[in-house]
């Protein structure tokens, strides 16, 4: 039984063509479907758009604006300055959008994830911390269908727009991943946290009943995850080598998820390292690869088909891969299933009594 080859890339448009893997030829295992890029008006809502072109529906393309439009939501280049109230990072700045009756927020198919759908739309995260936004993001109040009429007894709730082109799992989303496997009340391992962008939003999505073990290895972006974890309770921020997670396993549980945005060429391998200490049997793993940091010299579609491969012998289940296009060039995310060993099983069996008991 021969392994699925990568079909062509999807392009832009929609859901993108049928990138990604063939199901296996016997029937057996199924393979894992893999998809093209979420242009289009793919990903619940969003109006695609190129990286170089005028202006994405609800974003900038993060490389210039277009000179006409404008509406509240529009992002700005990488690195520069969010929102015209500005702040840094952990301010109050970011502005907010005006709500009101003609701004409808729904649901999205995720749990935890909404659209904001009014003049232009966004994909959303209710904020946990209301008033404060992280990165300068922009920020959308919402009136309560049932409070009262007075102005002096009207409740809203406060939402965070989750950039694509700022965040691998926002684009994932965006791109039409079937499941990212992080809800409320979800324990989540975040690998690659950088300075806490990401992170922020995946604190918003578990909320209070869920808590995100955040690894960034930079000190630099370290000291700004330490300052957004201050104000969010379910953030554990952890400044340290992913390579090594027996140097900060006091500080971690049993997760249910484990998203890894590491660029490094074995990546794979540090995922596998933290799974097999952290991840629970049957718990998901979600990679962000970016090709050229694994291999320069190689076809995108070779590299993600190769570090597949790796995690298949790490004792992974591939499940579905999507591309990241318009939000990111050569990049895909995989997401697989873990099925832990019996030896493996047997040391988490012992290391979850043992921090019991402590």
């Amino acid at each position: 039984m021969g392994r699925p080859g990568f079909m062509s890339r999807g392009g832009g448009g929609g859901r993108g063509g049928g990138g990604g893997f063939r199901p296996r030829g016997d029937g057996g295992g199924g393979g894992f479907r893999g998809r093209g890029g979420g242009g289009g008006r793919g990903g619940g809502g969003f109006r695609g758009g190129g990286r170089g072109g005028g202006q994405m529906n609800g974003f900038g393309s993060g490389e210039r604006r277009s000179s006409g439009g404008g509406g509240s939501f529009r992002g700005s280049p990488r690195g520069s300055p969010r929102g015209r109230g500005g702040g840094g990072r952990g301010g109050r700045g970011g502005g907010g959008m005006k709500g009101g009756k003609k701004v409808i927020v729904e649901p999205h198919r995720l749990k935890g994830v909404f659209i904001v759908k009014g003049k232009e739309d966004a994909l959303v995260t209710k904020n946990m911390v209301p008033g404060e936004s992280v990165y300068g993001e922009k920020r959308v109040s919402i009136q309560n269908e049932h409070s009262n009429d007075t102005d002096e007894q009207k409740t809203t709730t406060e939402y965070r727009v989750w950039n694509p082109f700022r965040s691998k799992l926002a684009a994932a989303i965006m791109a039409g991943v079937e499941d990212a496997h992080i809800f409320p009340g979800a324990r989540v391992l975040y690998l690659g946290a950088a300075s806490g962008t990401s992170v922020s939003h995946v604190s918003d999505i578990v909320g209070p009943e869920g808590i995100v073990y955040a690894v960034e290895f930079s000190h630099r972006s370290g000291r700004d995850l330490l300052g957004m974890a201050k104000k969010r309770p379910n953030v554990v921020p952890i400044v340290d080598d992913a390579r090594h997670p027996h140097k900060y396993a006091m500080m971690v549980g049993i997760v249910d998820t484990i998203f890894s945005d590491v660029a490094q060429p074995d990546q794979a391998r540090i995922v596998a390292h933290n799974a097999h200490k952290f991840l629970k049997n049957n718990g998901h793993v979600v990679i962000s690869i970016k090709a050229n940091c694994v291999d320069s010299t190689a076809e995108p579609e070779a590299v993600f088909a190769g570090e597949v491969n790796k995690l298949r012998e790490e004792q992974f289940k591939p499940i579905e891969q999507v591309t990241l296009e318009p939000y990111e060039r050569d990049h895909a995310v995989v997401v697989a299933e873990y099925r832990a060993s019996k030896k493996v099983k047997k040391e988490k069996k012992e290391t979850k009594t043992e921090q019991m008991e402590s």
